[in-house]
């Protein structure tokens, strides 16, 4: 039997299937997938699971880091181990937004009788791509960066008043370099709020990076496998959101977000109240519900915990504080923001 055979018989077994054993599948196929893409990057498990959430929750994920430890890399390898579309832009200061979107052309077309006739078709950009890879978002102008916008958040891009969907799943994983800010455009709150996670790439370990170097220098190379069908990946998604979450985890959740906002009685800290000029958006609770739903179901539970509300905080919340003057000053970041609130808001609700 075929891959794609496989993976269809795969889908066509769940949707009859219990949810323990949908979730018995998820975990399975997760696995798979995490293992499939550690096959060509080296290390970054936390990184690997992180992009693997976003696809799973259906969001997007923002990966920073210095050049050259891997971001591209990781991105590519796991448009490779999934059967979707794969679309790279590499994003610099003379990217038009139709040079994403696509735009409308004239085409000329000759009938039978030898008469030209010119009517206007769309032809899509990069964007129309289940796994879209956004190479240095901030080298872009932010005319460029909003391109994104409706794309991200509706599945759809509008152009010359026609609204075109675009095809299921759909995610966009950017990157981009903290240190050189030199002709780079800081992504706006309202794109930044489009995905789910922020996550910091860092460095390799030594070992790591001895790893990386017997792949890499010796000629031996190994290129990952298809393991996972769109339909597969949707059925994976249908059932994070279907997973329960108790009222006492999801207030949790809730109280956590208010608690960024500076004027949260009760439950702002005082390092909020000093350094957070905007705090988080309702997308935030949503993204910290669904990662915690998925860090559920790769643990094999099916319903997710306080531990899973936390683990996922940060990278949800990071990309969403507005900082003051006073912060920056001081050298207060969001992730010290957020570390701050996990020490000190209390587990049950006063």
């Amino acid at each position: 039997m075929s891959t794609s055979a496989t993976q269809q018989a795969s889908v066509s077994a769940l949707v009859g299937a219990d949810p323990i054993q949908r979730a018995q599948a998820f975990r399975a196929d997760f696995g798979t997938l995490r293992d499939e893409v550690g096959k060509v990057v080296v290390g970054q498990s936390n990184i690997i699971e992180a992009a693997l959430i976003g696809l799973f929750a259906g969001g997007h994920v923002l990966l920073e880091g210095v050049p050259g430890i891997g971001k591209t890399l990781l991105v590519r390898t796991l448009a490779q181990s999934l059967s979707l579309t794969f679309s790279r832009v590499q994003f610099t200061p003379d990217l038009m937004p139709a040079d994403i979107t696509g735009t409308t052309i004239v085409v000329e077309e000759v009938d039978d009788k030898g008469r030209v006739a010119r009517q206007f078709r769309f032809q899509p950009g990069p964007v129309f791509a289940q796994i879209l890879l956004a190479d240095e978002i901030n080298r872009a102008t932010p005319k460029t960066q909003s391109a994104l916008l409706e794309a991200m958040q509706e599945r759809g891009v509008t152009v010359g008043g026609t609204t075109h969907p675009l095809p299921r799943p759909f995610m966009v994983l950017a990157t981009q370099n903290p240190v050189e800010q030199e002709g780079t455009y800081p992504l706006p709150e309202a794109q930044l709020d489009r995905f789910l996670f922020k996550v910091l790439v860092g460095a390799p370990s030594r070992d790591e990076l001895s790893r990386i170097l017997d792949r890499t220098t010796t000629g031996a190379t190994q290129d990952p496998r298809p393991v996972l069908s769109a339909a597969q990946i949707q059925s994976h998604q249908e059932l994070v959101r279907a997973v329960p979450i108790a009222p006492t985890i999801q207030d949790y959740a809730v109280r956590l977000v208010l608690a960024t906002h500076a004027d949260a009685k009760g439950l702002a800290t005082p390092q909020v109240q000093k350094f957070v000029r905007l705090g988080a958006s309702p997308r935030a609770a949503q993204a910290i519900v669904l990662a915690a739903k998925c860090k559920a179901l790769i643990d094999g539970r099916f319903a997710p915990s306080i531990e899973d509300i936390r683990e996922v905080a940060l990278p949800s919340l990071r990309h969403r504080l507005i900082l003051n003057f006073e912060a920056h000053a001081d050298g207060v970041s969001q992730d010290a923001i957020v570390n701050n609130l996990l020490a000190t808001l209390p587990v049950d609700a006063p």
